[in-house]
């Protein structure tokens, strides 16, 4: 993703842009309408009054602002029911939901229209022929309103609510491993060596999480400097100041070196959240935390936590491990996603909070097989370690012995699945 293109997705998502594009269309279309104000016929002006259109944008001002208040009321209401009922970092997606950002927009943007149309009416900015089109734009604006009312009701019928949440983050969750899985070193040549012992470390100056990198800027510096960039972190990293961000190995000596690595600094933004873009580890630690949550003695809901491991399962079965990955970005090596990583974000929290439930834990063992049997390149080794590790959570809080035999067995089972890629460690 490119600096511009990841700037404008960004500002796309704050709920004030649509809402002043329609407020926009709403000055557009009084500026049009006393425009073309001459063109149109006498005959047709004469038979819509400035009374009636003035009476439609007074009902459609004060009723939108009602609307809108209550839709406001609504949105924030499925914004804490998310919040307590599945994970404050859901609430991310509800914030950016399209829909309600589109309906609210709509709503606003009506609002703003009437109170342009009204005050033109008032000072006489439309005249006769103006009326006519000032008439039809609000014609226009009631069968957007009428659409988008219709939207908004059956897209509450599920707006916050714990399986649509779910859905959200499990729909994330998945666009952010293919967007991995199509560009396993995001571009780059795999970093699986060392860094060379000359290459000088860029480091960090905030404390946050990498929401971005510009590999793209970082590539384009690295070859005019006749330079190569060993990325240490990706996007959804944790970092503190003097953490290293990545080495940069050869290079121009002397001012020019040290423009290079104030640069190449440049190229990483740091962010207090975590964003679900490039990040598919974090979609697995929110699912990963509603179940928990699902699990605590408060709520008591092992199916909730057996539907996210079952939609986590859908996640990863994606992975598989590339032949050959295209490089695009011949001057930056890159660390790829690692499956260990992936399944200790995925099951280990599950495994301990649902370790006295033998539903919770027959579902993260059959999970465990079913990804193992799938890619045992991929997932064998890293599988075989999070079912003993349930297991010993099992044995520990369970009380009947036949249960623990039946995920030793299954525990076992893995490990016969993952055993001829024992000693691999899988990355994309």
């Amino acid at each position: 993703m490119s600096s511009l293109k990841f700037r404008l997705k960004r500002l796309f998502e704050r709920i004030w842009v649509p809402i002043g594009a329609y407020g926009l269309l709403g000055v557009i279309a009084a500026a049009i309408g006393s425009m073309l104000a001459d063109v149109i016929p006498s005959s047709l002006a004469f038979q819509i009054g400035a009374e009636s259109i003035d009476a439609i944008l007074n009902i459609m001002a004060s009723s939108m602002l009602a609307v809108t208040t209550f839709s406001l009321s609504i949105m924030l209401s499925a914004f804490n029911t998310a919040s307590s009922t599945a994970t404050p970092r859901a609430f991310l997606l509800l914030k950016t939901d399209q829909t309600a950002q589109q309906v609210l927009a709509s709503f606003i943007g009506a609002f703003i229209f009437s109170l342009v149309g009204i005050i033109s009416l008032q000072i006489g900015l439309y005249g006769e022929g103006g009326r006519v089109i000032l008439f039809g734009a609000t014609l226009l604006v009631l069968s957007l309103i009428i659409i988008n009312l219709v939207r908004w009701i059956g897209h509450l019928t599920d707006f916050g609510r714990l399986g649509d949440t779910l859905a959200r983050v499990e729909r994330a969750a998945t666009d952010a491993m293919a967007a991995r899985l199509a560009a396993p070193f995001l571009g780059g040549r795999p970093f699986i060596a060392t860094v060379p012992t000359d290459a000088v470390p860029i480091r960090a100056t905030d404390i946050g999480h990498v929401s971005f990198i510009g590999l793209t800027r970082l590539n384009k510096l690295a070859e005019t400097h006749n330079a190569s960039i060993y990325l240490e972190v990706l996007p959804g990293g944790f970092v503190t100041r003097g953490t290293p961000l990545a080495h940069v190995a050869g290079g121009p000596v002397g001012p020019d070196y040290d423009s290079l690595l104030q640069d190449a600094l440049s190229c990483f933004e740091i962010s207090a959240d975590r964003s679900f873009d490039q990040d598919p580890r974090f979609g697995l630690i929110v699912m990963s935390e509603i179940a928990s949550r699902a699990l605590s003695p408060a709520v008591n809901d092992p199916g909730t936590g057996i539907d996210v491991i079952r939609r986590m399962t859908r996640v990863l079965s994606q992975w598989d491990t590339p032949a050959d990955p295209e490089v695009t970005l011949s001057h930056l090596f890159v660390r790829g996603l690692r499956a260990e990583d992936a399944l200790v974000d995925a099951f280990q929290a599950i495994a301990r909070d649902g370790a006295a439930l033998m539903e919770v834990q027959i579902a993260v063992q059959r999970s465990l097989l079913a990804l193992t049997r799938l890619q045992p390149p991929v997932f064998g080794p890293a599988a075989v370690m999070q079912s003993q590790r349930a297991l010993a959570h099992a044995a520990d809080a369970m009380l009947i012995g036949a249960d623990i035999d039946r995920l030793r067995q299954m525990s076992d089972d893995i490990a016969a699945a993952a055993r001829p890629a024992q000693g691999h460690i899988a990355q994309i």
